[in-house]
């Protein structure tokens, strides 16, 4: 049994098919190597406690330990296991005692995302996100398994009241603004719950403290624009194209929006191989809740058709080759000139879906159009329909009222195309 050194490690030959070989050290008794089938090799220490012999992995080899400094780890865990230590299983309780920190280092790198192979990159991104900016600076030094109840609900109340809120400078012409607020507080607090569920898989952490904590119902900002909004909308648009204050792509993507309830990024990235003029379908491989059909309107047809053929995206961007960027930026300078500046850009998707169940489309229906994939999601525009004799009366009166204006009918303000 000769001693341990570089040479003789580095001329190992791989272990045998279906196992695996040790070659023992001469110097300190049970240091020694490993090797693998696969040709991976790791220092060892076999030591006994009591009747039991166990095994324990100092590191591989060269990381971090050269053969010499592992040999001096294995013998200063000999000394502390004659003085009644048991390092696998202390290893163990310090892999139980991880910070939440690590927690989220283990979470969100490849052992996390092996342990949910179906969740959605942009799904990861967004608790990424939330653990970073949120997580990470309230309790990211406290021990995983150490967390109670109260402390998951004080995390959620702090980050409401907006203790982890920042406006940073981070590089030219950018920033990185954190907010607080109850629909903050309960996305990260949801990430969070996911993220110790996964510890709890893990046998990190005997139990979810997150796990019967109520999230935060965030105060609805929704609201649906009225159908002079939508005139003034449609008529400042074009004004703002006529004076070159909005590019025509930024035009088109606001239209597009409201005419087809799509969410922002389905509008911003989409590809022309992604639209079905002749069917009227957007055909997207890929969105929040997978691959999804999109119809499209023959009024929102029209203005795809109507678009230059520049690139492989619908509406390029002019200072790179990827889609355009910016489009929140637009919408706000859009809503302050037509007067509706309290309506977010998701408002337009909001819009979309409450027409359509006032004009006596079924929720199910809407459901489909706007591409949700739970029916509870729709169900919270089951207000607008949820009275069909006021629907009723509701047309009639109108009707009546545009006769007695004399109008013979009411006036549709159709959305605008920029001329040529």
């Amino acid at each position: 049994m000769p001693k341990l050194t570089k040479h003789l490690i580095d001329a190992a030959a791989v272990a045998p098919e279906g196992g695996e070989f040790f070659l023992w050290d001469s110097e300190v008794k049970g240091f020694g190597l490993r090797v693998k089938p696969s040709g991976a090799k790791s220092f060892v220490l076999k030591y006994r406690v009591g009747p039991q012999t166990k095994r324990y992995t100092i590191s591989k080899v060269g990381n971090p330990y050269t053969v010499d400094e592992a040999r001096k780890v294995a013998a200063d865990l000999l000394y502390d296991v004659r003085k009644g230590a048991d390092p696998a299983t202390d290893k163990r309780e310090r892999l139980k005692a991880e910070t939440v920190a690590d927690l989220a280092e283990l979470y969100l790198g490849a052992e996390g995302k092996a342990a949910k192979p179906t969740k959605k990159q942009s799904s990861w991104d967004r608790d990424g996100i939330a653990i970073r900016r949120h997580v990470l600076p309230l309790l990211g030094r406290k021990i995983a398994r150490n967390l109670v109840p109260a402390d998951i609900e004080r995390f959620q109340a702090d980050v409401a009241a907006g203790k982890t809120a920042m406006d940073e400078k981070v590089g030219f012409r950018r920033r990185v603004i954190v907010t607080g607020g109850k629909g903050t507080a309960a996305r990260a607090t949801s990430a969070l719950k996911a993220m110790l569920e996964f510890a709890v898989s893990r046998k990190l952490i005997a139990d979810n403290p997150a796990r019967g904590v109520d999230l935060f119902k965030p105060e609805t900002k929704e609201r649906t624009l009225t159908q002079t909004e939508v005139g003034a909308l449609a008529r400042g648009i074009t004004i703002l194209e006529d004076l070159a204050m909005l590019s025509g792509s930024m035009a088109a993507a606001i239209k597009l929006l409201l005419l087809t309830g799509a969410r922002k990024n389905e509008i911003a990235t989409l590809r022309w191989d992604y639209v079905d003029l002749e069917r009227g379908l957007l055909l997207l491989p890929d969105s929040k809740t997978g691959a999804k059909v999109i119809p499209l309107p023959a009024v929102a047809a029209r203005i795809i058709a109507d678009l230059p053929r520049r690139s492989e995206w619908v509406l390029p961007s002019t200072r790179s080759d990827g889609p355009i960027i910016g489009l929140q930026k637009a919408w706000e300078m859009v809503r302050m000139w037509c007067g509706v500046e309290d309506a977010r850009i998701h408002d337009l998707r909001h819009s979309f879906a409450t027409y359509a169940v006032s004009d006596g489309a079924s929720l199910y229906l809407v459901g489909k159009a706007l591409g949700h994939k739970q029916s509870r999601t729709t169900e919270r525009y089951a207000h607008v329909a949820d009275d069909p004799v006021k629907a009723v009366a509701d047309r009639t009166a109108g009707r009546l009222a545009a006769l007695m204006e004399g109008s013979g009918g009411a006036k549709v303000v159709p959305m605008p195309k920029r001329k040529a």
